[in-house]
């Protein structure tokens, strides 16, 4: 008899992890060639597959797995054995179930300082099994409670928030963010931002060293992003020390100077850099320094300019 040698076709959409949501169904397809008729197992994680929790079914040319409501249960390796005699051929599918995360934990005001807050958390105790790929956080006025979003797609956990109102007192929500959306519920500061009127330094009591000498170091570090040419944006970060350190921003390593395509701030900490109506031309890789007489320190990011297509 004619004896062919077993071989599977994977298709290309399983080569690489193959995902899917809660609640979603899997419906595999997997052709194989091989005669004659080849064994054809499945097992996973190396353990016999589970028909309760996993069915599948082989004809001579293809076999499907199928999971009518997939469970983060479902996730893991899957083994593939296509057989004839002492002739073998093997596949491994990645199968990873995701949901939405859930809410960051431990949001808190870590410091006040003129019109801007620092927040910070920490990540979800559960991502939804995909990894977090960044935050949302929002503000209410305790008076009004609410809530209005302040950034999106926060990939640190924490943030500098600006342009807040004197005399108001704020709260701060924050999202998880994975490939699946928004958490269904957000954490909510367990304490609150006192914008204090003018004229009174407002000192947290575990910040003693505010005017003692120290060297500057970034609390919020530049973000990478990616922008539309021809609508202005701006890059920012949050820096301390004692003096006030001096602030120099470079792009590709050359210090920006005199340019007005550029605008430099520096609002009680907050160095903002804005960038009119960037080209294409104005990618690349930016960088914040600060120096005092104590010491530099510095953060970058990169920007991409695309044109609309």
């Amino acid at each position: 008899h004619f004896t062919e040698q077993p071989k599977i076709r994977l298709p290309r959409h399983l080569r690489q992890t193959y995902i899917r949501k809660v609640g979603e169904q899997v419906n595999l397809v997997i052709p194989f060639q091989g005669k004659p008729r080849p064994k054809v197992t499945w097992s996973k994680e190396g353990q016999p597959l589970d028909p309760k929790q996993v069915s599948f079914r082989t004809s001579e040319i293809d076999t499907i797995i199928f999971i009518r409501s997939a469970e983060r249960a479902h996730s893991g390796k899957y083994g593939l054995s296509v057989q004839i005699e002492n002739m073998e051929d093997t596949a491994t599918i990645n199968i990873r179930i995701v949901e939405k995360p859930g809410p960051p934990q431990a949001v808190s005001v870590k410091e006040v300082w003129g019109f801007n807050a620092f927040v910070e958390w920490l990540p979800p105790k559960d991502n939804g099994n995909s990894e977090i790929t960044g935050y949302t956080i929002q503000k209410a006025d305790k008076k009004t409670m609410e809530w209005f979003t302040v950034f999106e797609h926060n990939r640190q956990t924490q943030c500098t928030i600006s342009d807040l109102i004197m005399g108001n007192e704020y709260y701060f929500r924050v999202f998880s963010e994975n490939i699946c959306g928004l958490s269904e519920n957000p954490t909510v500061s367990k304490n609150t931002a006192v914008i204090q009127k003018t004229g009174i330094v407002y000192k947290p009591l575990d910040y003693k060293e505010r005017d003692v000498n120290m060297p500057p170091k970034f609390l919020t570090p530049l973000i990478d992003r990616t922008v539309v040419a021809g609508y202005s944006t701006a890059l920012n970060c949050a820096v301390r020390g004692f003096p006030k350190p001096k602030v120099i921003w470079m792009k590709n390593k050359m210090e920006i100077r005199d340019d007005p395509k550029f605008i430099m701030k520096h609002n009680q900490g907050v160095l903002t850099l804005n960038i009119r109506k960037p080209s294409p031309f104005d990618g690349g890789t930016y960088t914040c320094k600060a120096i005092n007489e104590l010491g530099e320190a510095e953060v970058d990011c990169r920007l991409e300019v695309r044109v609309p297509q």
